[in-house]
């Protein structure tokens, strides 16, 4: 068996294991075979609502939610050639977070599971706003005549401290329930667990996905530099531009479901170059899966660590990515 096939089969097995684990843990226990049996039809009734109502939709919301992060990091870390860059460091995240939360706060009275069904529709929408709002201002000021990746990057941090300023202002002079609908958001949470984000977000992140995969020979071509690019036939301005709003689109996306989820878009594409090597067709693919273990687990410990008490998602992720910063430092000084 080849390597990457091997790769592709345990990861699999291990997202598989983990899914059913996270529907496995809660206040209402269920054994494995509780869990099978309910879903071959022959569950009892607060079996069924447990899997099929909050469990279910929850573990998937969280793969979908993965995979656009993931692979929204994978195409920043190309275009930009720097290892580091991701949506929720350059600012993607935190200007579709920033319009999301005005929107959600317009509604004082009423939490995310009771929000009216033209704002449930909205929230997608006005996120991509964010998102597109934020690559505008990064592209207006970053770009002239030619695409430059440090001068990208480094406008994009100044535009995400920015758009948190203002969240961080925005805390401070709204009610206690808004706060906790701006905390939400700033600290990504996967609240919008249910079927119809699921439905209302899986067929854009899909069609997104798919684009990349097709193109992934774009992005293994960019990695050689601008000029190579050039020689081989790709307009890289073109190109990379291309590719930036797709990875704001899937960010914007999963923002708009998850809140402000950071490093989950640095993490798994960096794994899986370690595991994998540099075809893109291959690190999309397992930077989805690996992305997706990290976000279920994340959140399982998430849900049921302080149970009934529930922590933000994006906490457990950001903790989760100490340890493989400090790895990464050492493995650089072993190399030195």
């Amino acid at each position: 068996m080849k390597k990457a096939s091997l790769v592709f089969l345990i990861s699999s097995i291990i997202l598989v294991l983990s899914v059913l684990l996270y529907l496995n843990l809660g206040s209402y226990k269920m054994s494995i075979a509780d869990i099978f049996k309910t879903f071959l039809g022959n569950g009892t009734n607060p079996q069924n609502f447990a899997i099929f109502e909050l469990r279910l939709p929850r573990v998937i919301l969280a793969i979908i939610v993965a995979f656009a992060l993931s692979i929204s990091g994978v195409i920043f870390q190309t275009i930009t050639k720097n290892p580091l860059s991701e949506p929720g460091i350059i600012g993607i995240n935190s200007g579709a977070a920033l319009f999301v939360i005005l929107l959600i706060s317009s509604n004082t009275s009423t939490y995310y599971a009771k929000l009216p069904i033209s704002t449930v529709l909205l929230i997608p929408i006005v996120a991509i706003i964010g998102a597109m709002f934020s690559i505008i201002l990064i592209y207006l000021f970053a770009y002239k005549k030619r695409f430059k990746p440090i001068k990208f990057i480094l406008t994009g941090i100044a535009i995400n401290t920015g758009f948190s300023a203002i969240i961080s202002f925005y805390q401070l002079s709204v009610s206690k329930g808004d706060y906790n609908q701006v905390l939400t958001w700033t600290s990504g949470s996967l609240w919008g667990s249910n079927w119809n984000y699921i439905l209302l977000t899986l067929p854009f992140i899909l069609i997104l996905i798919i684009v990349t995969l097709i193109k992934s020979k774009t992005l293994d071509i960019l990695t050689l530099g601008d000029e190579l690019s050039y020689g081989i036939g790709v307009n890289v301005q073109k190109e990379s531009v291309l590719f930036i709003f797709i990875a704001s689109f899937l960010a914007a996306i999963a923002t708009s479901v998850a809140g402000n989820i950071a490093f989950l878009g640095f993490i798994s594409p960096q794994i899986s170059k370690s595991i994998i090597g540099y075809s893109h067709c291959k690190i999309i693919v397992l930077s989805g899966i690996i992305g997706s273990i990290i976000l279920v687990l994340s959140d399982a410990i998430a849900k049921n660590l302080f149970s009934p008490i529930e922590i933000p998602v994006g906490i457990i992720v950001s903790i989760l990515a100490v340890p493989y910063f400090i790895f990464l430092i050492i493995r650089d000084r072993r190399f030195k």
